[in-house]
């Protein structure tokens, strides 16, 4: 037996006569725990219609004779018939915090990493002493706990990401798959099993999330004979070509016996501590301006130098250039591919821009699109054998996919990116994905990783944000290399508030793009006030993106306050925790952000909806220390209703309470209208 120990968790890898088994995952063991015991109690019973063999649910089940549900590792041989597998006992060597696991199988050595710490890490790789096919291979499985009898996977669509949907397992299997080449909009690698209780602050959970960038595969499923497991890999017959070495990305799993919320809190600090590689850890979180919503393709010097100084004027501190400023670009149909400046938009290159930007206190920062060309442009008439897929495939948004799995698709590329960044100050790239692979391809994902990795080590100042048609491209893979999220191309706040507090299950505050859109949304024709839409936005990393021509002397000065306060806060905001909120009444959308020292936190309750009673039902908060003692009051008393005619004490005081009283009896709040939202600032006394 083999065990492994982070501060508060244990892992129990049992050997067998083949793969090993993970006997145990959950709170740390005593020292005096035996192991062999622990095993012991773990042996199940048989019964008839079953094969006459205990079944074991190893690291990577394989079709033996035994294993009756899904495979986690398909080999074909080179005329694509299924290599048959047999795996001799396995070697388990410890090394710090892993258990390297390596056992053999005819020509194929299957190897598994095995982390605890802090979070656990799965990674699968087998190597072949000939080339084979590769079909499938899931990450290392390990069994879901019996009584964490739901799955809540993540959904959703372009303008309406992270939607939550729970489903109870059964018998069988379930398969979600992104197929068109990146993480994608419907199925994000992530997944949670829980209790059928669990809510946000309560019952037991395990989160699963995958990092790769292309697409993957999961498969969750409950066997006859009550084992329950997950699976996670890269899409099925994504590798196009044999090889004799072939790996999973890392699938990363964290517990909670304190709800939804103690795995959050994990990953959230997991992706800000371990994944991003930051250009500038001390550098803070900068308010963007963002000129597409504003001008579309329409750009001159004029128009966005005003702009500029408006955006300045409220706040902002960087200022992004959208699409439309290179080749021929004046629509969407054309110039992909083609990195050069469009002279006859900037007759003297983006200088006199930034200059501008830079005279007003910001710095500059540009969107692109590299992997995406149009078959009107320079590049695709040079080169249309650089076109990923079939030459008659249909088009999407009038794009080709660049097949990066080609080393000079990527030089080209990178000389192009370099000469952008090496000519003209810009200490930022969005850099955007908005056409769907016309298959899986695991080298397209290595590609731009590869390409990223080089352009980070020739400018590690540069930041890149992760955007595709918005929330498609979220994961753990490209957030190695990019430190910002847009969550979705709908800044609608309405459509948000849901959206963020979704996202926060999986992605921390530091990292996620919010921003003020116009008053009447360009995406859902909604209407909201700009207190609304801005404090939204201050949520997270705040941004505008809309004509600040068309804001009124009062709004714009209703956003600069706004900004304002988040740049007091954003410090320990940025590096906080966020715990959404179980609100008693479904029209609250609500969670609370923690400081690491827990000494102050900021609670956002929006009002999404008219409530079914006539008063606020009171809303109990989370994460907060139960002996200390805070004092709250709210930040924005100009939301109250004009119907609030009681005495309710956050109309006009601060109150002194306990975290405990906090967290149990909670806070009642003033009468709210529809598409408002409270801000309670909490400090320990």
């Amino acid at each position: 037996m083999y065990r492994i120990d982070d501060r508060t968790q244990t892992l129990v890898l049992e050997p067998t006569n083949g793969l090993p088994c993970i006997a145990y995952f959950g709170p740390r063991l005593s020292e005096a725990e035996d192991l062999s015991q622990l095993a012991a109690a773990g042996c199940r019973d048989m019964t008839g219609g079953m094969v006459d063999a205990l079944p074991r649910l190893t690291i990577c089940p394989v079709s033996d004779g035994v294993h009756l549900g899904q495979p986690a590792l398909r080999v074909l041989d080179s005329n694509g018939a299924e290599i048959s597998l047999r795996f001799e006992p396995a070697t388990i060597t410890p090394k710090s915090q892993t258990l390297i696991v390596s056992a053999v199988s005819g020509d194929l050595t299957y190897t598994a990493e095995i982390t605890l710490d802090g979070v656990l890490t799965l990674r699968a790789s087998i190597d072949s002493l000939t080339p084979v096919r590769l079909d499938w291979l899931s990450a290392p499985v390990l069994p879901v706990p019996g009584a964490q009898a739901e799955l809540i996977e993540f959904s959703g669509r372009w303008n309406g990401e992270f939607r939550m949907q729970r489903q109870p397992f059964s018998v069988g299997a379930r398969l979600r798959e992104a197929r068109q080449g990146r993480s994608g909009h419907e199925t994000p690698p992530f997944v949670y099993t829980a209790t059928p209780d669990a809510r946000f602050t309560r019952g037991e959970a395990m989160a699963f999330a995958y990092g790769w960038p292309g697409g993957h595969r999961m498969i969750a499923e409950e066997l006859p004979d009550g084992h329950r497991m997950i699976q996670f890999g890269n899409s099925a017959g994504s590798e196009r070509a044999p090889d004799t070495h072939f790996e999973t990305a890392p699938l990363t799993i964290v517990r909670s016996d304190t709800g939804l919320n103690g795995c959050a809190v994990q990953l959230q600090a997991h992706v800000r501590d371990a994944v991003v590689t930051w250009s500038d850890p001390s550098r803070k979180r900068l308010v963007h301006y963002n000129c597409w919503e504003a001008v579309y393709f329409d750009h001159d010097f004029a128009t966005l130098s005003d702009m500029a100084e408006r955006a300045a004027r409220i706040g902002a501190e960087r200022f992004v250039l959208d699409d439309g400023w290179f080749g021929k670009r004046d629509d969407d149909t054309s110039s992909l591919g083609d990195w050069q400046i469009d002279r006859r938009k900037w007759p003297d290159g983006l200088t006199p821009l930034i200059d501008r930007v830079h005279e007003l206190g910001m710095t500059f920062g540009l969107w692109v699109e590299p992997e995406m060309i149009n078959a009107d442009s320079d590049l695709y008439r040079a080169h249309p054998d650089w076109v990923l897929g079939p030459a008659d495939q249909v088009t999407g948004r009038y794009q080709l996919v660049l097949d990066l799995g080609k080393a000079e698709v990527r030089d080209y590329l990178f000389t192009a990116l370099d000469a952008i960044l090496s000519e003209n100050e810009i200490d930022y790239f969005k850099w955007d994905h908005n056409r769907l692979l016309p298959m899986p391809d695991a080298a397209q994902a290595r590609g731009i990783m590869e390409l990223f990795a080089r352009l980070r080590e020739a400018h590690p100042g540069v930041e890149i944000e992760t955007c595709a048609s918005g929330g498609g491209r979220i994961d753990y893979g490209i957030l190695q290399h990019t430190s910002r999220v847009w969550l979705s191309d709908c800044i609608d706040a309405h459509e948000r508030l849901r959206m963020q507090q979704t996202a926060a299950l999986l992605i921390p505050s530091a990292i996620t793009g919010s921003h003020v859109g116009a008053e009447h949304s360009h995406t859902t024709g909604r209407s909201l006030t700009m207190e609304f839409r801005a404090w939204i936005a201050a949520m997270r990393q705040m941004g505008f993106e809309s004509d600040l021509r068309s804001f009124s002397k009062e709004d714009e000065a209703k956003l600069a306050r706004i900004t304002a306060w988040f740049k007091d806060n954003r410090d320990w905001m940025m590096a906080g925790d966020i715990h959404a909120l179980d609100s008693d009444d479904p029209a609250v959308t609500a969670e609370i952000q923690i400081a690491k020292d827990r000494d102050r936190f900021v609670v956002f309750a929006g009002q999404s909806a008219t409530s079914e009673q006539n008063l606020p039902r009171a809303l109990r908060l989370s994460g907060l220390d139960a002996d200390a003692f805070y004092e709250i009051r709210l930040a924005n008393p100009e939301q109250i209703a004009p119907h609030s005619r009681g005495d309710n004490a956050l109309k006009a005081v601060a109150l002194r309470l306990s975290g405990r009283v906090l967290m149990t009896s909670g806070i009642n709040l003033p009468l709210a209208w529809p598409e408002t939202i409270y801000v309670i600032e909490g400090h320990r006394v």
